[in-house]
């Protein structure tokens, strides 16, 4: 039986969601409300387009010379993907079929057992976003308990799969030291992260939250200064992480 989902759209080439050039598959459906979310169209799991695994790996196949001489892939975003586990472990799995890589792009809030794991067992990288360290910031920017993500992180150490954690540094936020200190430490005790990606707020998803008429409630803030983004990526990389901004 041909297993469906919904998606909000798909980006052939894209170069910022894992390694190489990747097919870039952002699916419908999220539990988090994130502050600075740039695609908060994502959110809701209706209005989206149903599509077939079929239809994307047959559309996939068009692009795997490039994926191959960039070692890229695939890589399934959101939204949440978790929220749709089958349909993105189904994907994941038909590409290592056919010798491509596979990428989760997740907040990691969904359940371990029966949303995380069936996918993880086919997803050759896991790109972590890892909010925010301290629960009541954490909370304040998704409006979600931070326990699951960290439940998350911890048993992708265990089972040694390879991840790039990402961190959104927002002024008046996120960038509070001790908050980013918290977080670059209990990072530094997971034995499976390739690299930090530390990613400077930015309002290009404004506008799409205008047109949905929702309060985007931080239109007065602005990009980090330099200045901020080096003192953050200083702080993990004294705790003995790679780290790139």
């Amino acid at each position: 039986m041909t297993i469906c989902g919904q998606i909000h759209s798909v980006e052939s080439c894209g170069t910022v969601d894992g390694p190489g050039i990747r097919f870039v598959i952002f699916t419908k459906g999220c539990p988090l409300r994130c502050l600075y979310c740039h695609n908060p169209d994502c959110r809701p799991m209706t209005d989206g387009k149903q599509v077939t695994v079929d239809e994307l790996i047959a559309e996939i196949e068009k692009y795997k010379s490039y994926m191959r001489f960039s070692g890229g892939g695939v890589t399934v975003s959101g939204g949440e993907p978790l929220m749709q586990p089958h349909f993105v472990a189904e994907i994941f799995k038909r590409c290592q079929k056919l010798g491509i890589h596979t990428a989760l792009d997740t907040s990691g809030y969904a359940d371990l057992e029966h949303a995380a794991k069936p996918v993880l067992e086919y997803a050759d990288l896991v790109l972590l976003d890892i909010k925010s360290f301290e629960p009541e910031t954490y909370f304040k920017v998704t409006s979600v308990p931070i326990e699951p993500t960290l439940k998350l992180a911890k048993y992708l150490s265990e089972i040694n799969k390879p991840t790039w954690i990402r961190f959104v540094l927002v002024p008046h936020l996120t960038d509070d030291p001790a908050n980013v200190e918290g977080l670059a430490s209990f990072i530094s005790t997971l034995g499976n992260i390739e690299k930090v990606e530390v990613l400077p707020f930015h309002k290009m998803g404004e506008y799409k939250w205008e047109q949905l008429g929702y309060d985007y409630q931080l239109k007065d803030t602005q990009p980090p200064t330099a200045e901020l983004v080096q003192r953050t990526v200083d702080i993990f990389k004294k705790h003995g992480l790679a780290v790139v901004s």
